[in-house]
């Protein structure tokens, strides 16, 4: 059966410089097996499936698949088939869209240009043991007391986050894959007076998940999402800040954070840069 299909860059104005997911835009009548299979086979950090909503709350449903499984929710993925379906004639039915997806309900705002999630409760937080915390600085090549704080930022994949004392040293890193295994980690460190014409980048991030098939994401909605709740909670961050994610990679993300008072907003430019079909 012949689908549409888009594939999108998320979290940058430049196409090819953000992080892309693949969107079956009419996925209908797909089972399991075939969305696992079509995800294995992009090869992307994540594929996604557009389907009708079951609840009157919801514009759409969304599935998210990994080379390696499905998650019941992620960033990158949300902002980028939330732009495929608007820009397949969707219309949203309040002043946001909402996505059904694994964790529930999550809304989605226009900001201009960009595209913006409500960042969804945590499923766990609090601070990482010290055992696990050694375990992941070790596999990353991290020495002892680099590690300034870690902390678990789980919102449907399961993150940790380690806070290094710069973006600079996050760069750095070279992790071992094999060694990080099934964790899933994210990396974060601040700067302090941003980058090179960009004074508002805050912070550099990268994430690891080698044991989904994605060694390093290039930008990771998700990881962020859960990040600025964590810094935001502590009084880490500002209500806004920028965060830069993919460097390392060659790529140039940047994820928006706005703390309103109610929500934590996550967002970022999105674009598509295939637009066709696919036969499944």
């Amino acid at each position: 059966m012949t689908r549409r299909f888009a594939q999108v860059d998320v979290f940058s104005a430049v196409p090819v410089a953000g992080n892309p997911v693949a969107v079956v835009i009419d996925a209908e009548g797909l089972d399991d097996d075939a969305m696992a299979a079509f995800a294995r086979w992009t090869n992307l950090s994540e594929t996604t499936f557009l389907l009708p909503p079951t609840t009157p709350d919801a514009d759409y449903r969304l599935r998210i698949f990994t080379p390696g499984g499905e998650l019941p929710f992620a960033g990158h993925p949300t902002l980028g088939s939330a732009h495929a379906w608007l820009q397949a004639g969707g219309t949203p039915r309040g002043d946001r869209l909402v996505q059904e997806c694994g964790v529930g309900l999550v809304a989605i705002r226009s900001d201009g240009d960009r595209l913006a999630f409500a960042a969804p409760p945590l499923a766990r937080s609090g601070p990482v043991d010290e055992a696990t915390v050694r375990e992941v600085s070790s596999a990353l090549g991290l020495l002892d007391g680099e590690v300034t704080a870690a902390e678990w930022v789980a919102n449907g994949p399961g993150w940790m986050a380690l806070m290094l004392g710069s973006g600079r040293r996050v760069l750095e890193i070279d992790p071992d894959m094999a060694a990080l295994g099934m964790h899933e980690v994210g990396v974060v460190g601040p700067y302090v007076d941003g980058l090179p014409g960009e004074p508002e980048i805050a912070f550099e991030v990268r994430a690891f998940v080698p044991g989904q098939g994605v060694p390093e994401d290039p930008v990771t909605g998700s990881l962020n999402a859960g990040i600025a709740v964590w810094l935001r909670r502590e009084g880490l961050a500002p209500e806004s800040y920028v965060a830069a994610q993919g460097t390392a990679l060659g790529r140039s993300g940047r994820v928006h954070i706005d703390d309103d008072g109610t929500d934590i907003w996550v967002g970022g430019a999105a674009t598509t840069v295939i637009a066709g079909t696919v036969v499944l």
